[in-house]
């Protein structure tokens, strides 16, 4: 499949009067702008065609939803549905995940451990907007006012569990799918009251989005069940964060390399 018949493939797909298409041949990017929210994003295509090779019909699909979510989200927004404190959560990334929005905008951030930041999201049902200095004031809402609402969010998530117990240590699960699952290694009750039924070193990971590892690692084999881990779900996941695990206590975040012959090596926080 040709950019082109890619092109004519997604407007067939999405037949909306108020989309306008742009193709920039050069970077090979299609911008597409919703003329009523004034409003548009931008999409690489060799992105999409790499992947259609893999999952044909499949790929299309995937483009298609979030497209379509995304607008959603964009009309939602304008029409100020869901311009409320209950609705902000913080949300972790990868400190290399971009600071501006596409339309230059920089994200509100806060720092969080050498390896991961936090970034903050208007949830709006099925998908939720990152939120930039410019949205603040449309939500009339200030900086402190909006990561206090959304320390708070983040107490009222579920903390449900899976649990596994591999070469004598105890790993459990926080997946619950809703998009904030990293978000709950900011729920710092939460943190405590797993520490205190942890029996061996306690550790956090946050491979992905949608996953908090929490380890209770008693033996030198759990730092290499640990690695194995947090490698594969770092690889499978959809928005990746970090493949380093984290040593929790008293409170701080330590990230940690896992070396060879099981030992381990303490990350510089000031790397």
């Amino acid at each position: 499949m040709k950019p082109e018949q890619l092109i004519t493939r997604l407007k067939q797909e999405l037949p909306n009067p108020s989309f306008t298409w742009q193709h920039d041949k050069k970077t090979d990017r299609l911008r597409l702008n919703h003329t009523e929210l004034n409003k548009g994003m931008e999409i690489s295509l060799p992105e999409i065609l790499a992947k259609y090779e893999i999952k044909k019909d499949q790929a299309i699909r995937e483009v298609v939803y979030t497209i379509s979510q995304t607008f959603d989200a964009m009309e939602q927004e304008q029409k100020g549905l869901s311009k409320s404190a209950e609705h902000i959560y913080p949300v972790i990334r990868s400190t290399s995940f971009p600071l501006k929005s596409n339309e230059g905008h920089s994200f509100v951030v806060t720092e969080h451990t050498a390896e991961t930041r936090i970034y903050y999201a208007l949830d709006l049902g099925n998908t939720y907007r990152l939120l930039d200095e410019h949205m603040l004031s449309q939500l009339n809402i200030t900086d402190s006012e909006m990561k206090e609402a959304a320390r708070f969010q983040v107490r009222k998530l579920s903390t449900t569990m899976k649990e596994d117990h591999v070469a004598g240590n105890i790993f459990y699960f926080v997946n619950a799918n809703d998009g904030y699952d990293a978000s709950r290694i900011l729920n710092e009750q939460f943190l405590k009251e797993m520490q205190s039924k942890i029996d061996g070193d306690m550790t956090l990971s946050v491979p992905h989005q949608d996953v908090l590892i929490i380890g209770d690692i008693r033996n030198e084999a759990g730092y290499d069940v640990l690695a194995q881990l947090t490698m594969h779900f770092f690889t499978v996941g959809k928005v990746p964060i970090t493949s380093l695990s984290f040593i929790y206590e008293d409170g701080e975040l330590e990230p940690i390399f896992i070396m060879a012959k099981n030992r381990i090596q303490k990350e510089n926080k000031d790397k």
